[in-house]
């Protein structure tokens, strides 16, 4: 109980601080900028927030078992992959609910930036009837792409799963090797070091 409630209060923190970053990041990027550039920043926010809630779910789908005969035979990001499957819970967590979602509300925010400028650069009037169908035309793109997509990776990281996390593993091990960076840490070697400690 103790732990998911330090994990929840943990993500919260993690979601505020990667919302400012995404949030100071999208609007500094659409300032000054034409609306054209803009509409790409959101796609590319978009396809982030697709691209994680992928890795989400692949990493919920993916069985343990095959990497274990990768680890065995010293495969490079075998035992990563292994990390990623057993923390699945926290791991989904994090890419689905903190970048996905973060990913959501920013880019929802950015296409009101890029509705006003393309507002602007057409010289229309804010009560006009062109912008009111140009924000709901836009709007309802964005919408339907991040839910189409999501369904389209889903589907696509339940089938693939375990290529998927295998290649995260592999991500994953060459940033705690190169930056020592360690994302996810294995819950057994946890185990063992506090064992060794009461010893």
């Amino acid at each position: 109980m103790i732990n998911s409630i330090k994990w929840s209060i943990s993500i919260a923190v993690i979601t505020f601080v990667l919302a400012a970053i995404f949030s100071i990041a999208s609007n500094g990027i659409l300032h000054g900028v034409a609306w054209g550039t803009g509409l790409i920043v959101v796609l590319i926010i978009v396809f982030i927030g697709i691209f994680f809630d992928m890795i989400g779910i692949a990493a919920t789908a993916a069985d343990e078992v095959p990497f274990h005969a990768m680890a065995s035979k010293k495969v490079y990001g075998a035992k990563h992959s292994i990390n990623i499957v057993r923390n699945a819970d926290r791991f989904a967590s994090f890419c689905n609910d903190v970048i996905g979602d973060v990913s959501g509300i920013i880019s929802g925010t950015a296409t009101t930036i890029v509705i006003i400028q393309l507002t602007v650069n057409l010289k229309l009037g804010q009560s006009s009837y062109i912008d009111y169908m140009i924000n709901v035309t836009l709007t309802s793109f964005i919408a339907a792409l991040t839910v189409g997509g999501k369904a389209f990776g889903k589907s696509f990281a339940i089938r693939y799963s375990r290529d998927i996390i295998f290649q995260v593993g592999k991500v994953l091990q060459f940033l705690e090797e190169k930056f020592h960076i360690a994302i996810i840490k294995d819950k057994k070697s946890k185990k063992k070091s506090t064992i060794n400690r009461r010893k």
